[in-house]
């Protein structure tokens, strides 16, 4: 695996700091645990689950192709 942070991280990192809103915050927001916030952003998780996408995207106010592209 690279290195490199996938498109999801980045948009996730990106779109949560446009609404002002803590790795903490977003992983309440998204009933998913804060470590996975970390790592997802982190890369240490290139692609997280369906699931876990879906909540965050809720969470975020986008759609789950808001945070794919």
């Amino acid at each position: 695996m690279s290195n490199e942070k996938s498109t999801i991280a980045k948009n996730i990192k990106r779109l949560r700091k446009q609404r002002g809103l803590s790795q903490d915050k977003l992983s309440k927001l998204a009933d998913i645990s804060h470590n996975t916030i970390i790592k997802i952003e982190s890369g240490a998780i290139q692609s997280p689950t369906m699931d876990t996408a879906h909540k965050i995207a809720k969470a975020l106010g986008v759609s789950l192709d808001d945070l794919m592209k």
